[in-house]
């Protein structure tokens, strides 16, 4: 048993005989080499299992290595050394301990020397020529060996030597060269290279091979590249045309025949090609008409992706890719089952309204995705010009083709699935209306022949499935008659919570690169995150705070001040901060003349607080809160039901007298208007006048009538959504609007007490803390109650004394 200092290798194996140069980092491999050469020089050198292993231990290396001698040690500049070894003897790795020098901690193995074994005999010495044979033909065809290597192999009489010399020189994995190092009778270490240099030979030959191809296809294209720049010279002495002018106008003729162009389209693309021949290669004409049978040659003539019929398949795809939207995915699959049994279908145009946030946009490419057509989307936000749609005409300068033309060539295909994004953000100004452009496009009795200005042609669009995206039916009527809308409405907190449970966290985890286990958001935390942090129809703000909260958690992470995060409704804020919004209103006291009514907007269902309070005056009635002219008109006609039923509800009309009324709705800056705060400005008035408080947990919607009748409103599971997201417990709506409360999703009509109402006293009854008590009240009365010219005289002459 012997000691030596340890060196162990990451990619290499060194044999016996060989000298290796090396290159050593590491701090114990760098001590042992200084420890080798203030001894004899000798070092035990040993390949590791795991190259990427940089501090290796017993497990983590081979058993077999070699004793070498270093002949050679450099320090470079940047703290590495650069060391030359000799390989000497065969040993086997006993035991392996780490000690401490001057130098630093190396590593000392305890190997046990291998004799050499000395083989001869006739089939030894064949073998050997068999190898030297071999391992020349080997050098031949490898680029990294001298060509006369295999030369010198042949003066090696030892049958191990010439085996470790081959093994050495060799291309073969590192765990391989180790078998052979591993192995102490050298017939068998013969037959190992052997077997390792046929293998490696069928390699290289196939190399061989395909080099010796790629060179004569080069000569080839090279020869002809040659010859056909001769053949355009000789053409351009005969003045028979440029022969680059010639080869484009052969492949343009070749497309004219090989695509499926209507009838139409090929007479006017070989009359286009008929005129180009004539002209100059290099006039401003022919690179018009260049570029127009470029455009006409490049639409999808015939090309069709073929549609998907499986209806589970699709109906499975759309469950996948959003979760709740149950009305849209029955309209897309019912539009799949008949095109499933007709093989023939008008595209259908569908209109997805709703507010930000809801997947309207990722709604159209899960259609695609469940329809096998190609997805192209056109957003058309600020798009004011005629042509953007239509094109232009060849007549202009710079003229293109518009964006529906460009986007099926870009499709590739003639039914894809067109994406309209935004299409009630059209502009319109003197350049014309695109909003009409689209009319022709979007229609399917005309769209078979549908005509840009820049092709002059009839392209069908019959095949193609438009998808248009709006947040408000903000749209010229003739486009609406032209559309099958179908709104999204919003999501309810439980839709959100799973939505954010099966894609938003998993997205967000991924895009910040959070590996499984790091990040967790408990479900009470995520519904706290909905409630105190967001307050929108969709989940484009809950997916923000996500990634915030995603955000916060790496950087603790990377910091190193935890291995993961799991966050609670406890330590919510302090990742997602104070608490924007307050969610119920339970906690809130009934107040005289606060009144909770309910909103719709482009953005969702909304919470409008209607105030009112009485002052000095003589009847008049002023608003404030930036009032459009319909909820102005609300608040006179609310102000005239109340004074002509003002005894029934308790209210003595003298009132008005003296007094006037403020109504005021807060977030003065705001535009507000619609239809429906009609019952709520009454409710208003009445517990103004009457000093009865409202009922905080209650809101209302509805437009009232001089007759004290409640008509219906539009919008209704947004404010219903907003309710539920207020806190609100009761919700008076018009009783017209019952029918609508059979699309109303279940858990929305459980969270809330619906109550529909036909008159504006079941209103009052309902909100107010305690209905008014009417009154006898007669003109007699009237007159009684206001002070005779004389008295008002005397209150207002000075007092005598």
């Amino acid at each position: 048993m012997n000691l030596y200092p340890l060196l162990p290798l990451r990619d290499i194996v060194v044999f016996p005989g060989m000298v290796v140069p090396l290159f050593v980092g590491r701090e114990k491999s760098v001590a042992a080499l200084e420890a080798a050469m203030a001894g004899n020089k000798d070092i035990f050198l040993l390949a590791q299992l795991d190259p990427g292993c940089d501090d290796p231990d017993r497990d983590d290396l081979y058993d077999t290595g070699v004793i070498a001698s270093v002949l050679q040690l450099l320090k470079l500049p940047d703290g590495t050394v650069r060391v030359l070894v000799e390989g000497r003897d065969r040993a086997v790795l006993e035991g392996l301990r780490e000690e401490t020098t001057a130098n630093g901690a190396m590593l000392v193995a305890q190997v046990e020397a291998q004799e050499p074994v000395i083989t001869t005999g006739t089939e030894v010495s064949g073998m050997m020529r068999t190898v030297v044979d071999q391992f020349a033909e080997y050098a031949k065809l490898s680029k990294k060996l001298p060509q006369d290597a295999g030369g010198q192999l042949g003066d090696i009489e030892d049958a191990g030597k010439l085996a470790d010399s081959v093994a050495a020189n060799i291309a073969a994995k590192v765990a391989d060269k180790q078998t052979v190092l591993s192995e102490s009778d050298p017939m068998k270490r013969l037959e190992m290279v052997l077997s390792f240099m046929e293998g490696e030979l069928g390699v290289l030959q196939v190399e061989r091979k395909i080099r010796g191809r790629v060179k004569r296809q080069m000569e080839k294209t090279q020869r002809e590249y040659y010859l056909n720049e001769q053949l355009k010279a000789i053409q351009s002495e005969l003045g028979g045309g440029d022969g680059e002018e010639a080869n484009e106008l052969a492949e343009l003729q070749d497309k004219i025949d090989k695509l499926k162009l209507s009838k139409e389209a090929k007479a006017k693309a070989q009359a286009e090609l008929k005129k180009l021949k004539t002209m100059q290669p290099m006039s401003a004409e022919a690179t018009v008409i260049r570029n127009y049978l470029d455009v006409l040659l490049g639409l999808p003539w015939g090309k069709r992706s073929k549609l998907k019929k499986d209806i589970p398949a699709a109906q499975a795809i759309l469950d996948a890719d959003h979760y709740a939207l149950d009305k849209v995915k029955d309209r897309i699959v019912e539009y799949l089952a008949v095109q499933a049994r007709t093989n023939k279908l008008k595209g259908p145009i569908l209109c997805l309204v709703g507010p930000p946030g809801v997947g309207k946009t990722s709604l159209g490419k899960s259609i695609a995705k469940a329809t096998g057509r190609q997805f192209v989307r056109q957003s058309l936000g600020g798009v004011r010009d005629e042509a953007e749609i239509r094109g232009h005409r060849r007549t202009y300068i710079g003229s293109l083709p518009g964006k529906i033309v460009t986007n099926l060539k870009k499709a590739g295909t003639a039914n894809p699935l067109f994406l309209l994004d935004e299409i009630d953000k059209l502009g319109q100004d003197f350049r014309g209306d695109p909003a009409s452009a689209l009319l022709e496009v979007l229609d399917p009795e005309q769209n078979a022949k549908f005509q840009d200005h820049y092709l002059e042609l009839d392209f069908d669009l019959s095949d193609v499935m438009f998808v248009c995206t709006a947040n408000s039916l903000n749209l010229p009527q003739p486009l609406l008659d032209r559309m099958e809308i179908i709104r999204l409405e919003g999501y309810t907190e439980d839709e959100k919570v799973e939505i954010a449970e099966r894609h938003l966290i998993r997205k967000q985890v991924e895009a910040h690169g959070l590996k499984k286990g790091e990040f967790t958001l408990e479900t009470e935390a995520l519904r706290d995150l909905i409630r105190y942090y967001t307050r929108e129809a969709g989940v484009r703000t809950l997916e923000r705070e996500v990634a915030r909260l995603a955000r916060k958690s790496l950087r603790q992470i990377l910091e190193g001040k935890t291995k993961s995060v799991t966050i609670t409704p406890e330590n919510l804020s302090d990742f997602a901060g104070v608490r924007k919004f307050r969610h119920g209103m339970s906690d809130e006291e009934n107040q005289v003349g606060a009144v909770t009514g309910l909103a719709w907007t482009e953005v969702g269902g909304e919470l409008l607080t209607i105030e009112s309070v009485t002052v000095p005056g003589k009847g008049a009635v002023k608003t404030t809160g930036k009032l459009g002219e319909v909820m102005s008109e609300s608040v006179q006609m609310a102000f005239s039901f109340v004074k002509a039923r003002s005894p029934a509800y308790g209210i003595k009309p003298s009132i008005f007298n003296r007094k006037d009324l403020h109504i005021h709705l807060p977030e003065g800056a705001v535009p507000k208007d619609g239809p429906s705060a009609g019952i709520g400005m009454v409710t208003a008035m009445v517990s103004t006048l009457t000093g009865i408080p409202v009922k905080a947990d209650v809101a209302m919607t509805g437009e009232v009538t001089l007759r004290g009748r409640v008509l219906a409103i539009g919008g209704l599971k947004e404010k219903l959504l907003a309710a539920l997201r207020g806190g609100i417990k009761t919700v008076l709506i018009p009783e017209e609007n019952r029918k609508d409360l059979a699309e109303i999703p279940a858990n929305i009509k459980e969270g809330l007490d619906i109550v529909p109402v036909a008159h504006v006293d079941e209103v009052l009854a309902r909100a107010l803390t305690s209905a008014p008590q009417s009154i006898e009240w007669t003109e007699a009365d009237d007159l009684a109650s206001q002070p005779s010219a004389a008295v008002a005289g005397a209150m207002t002459s000075p007092t005598a004394h």
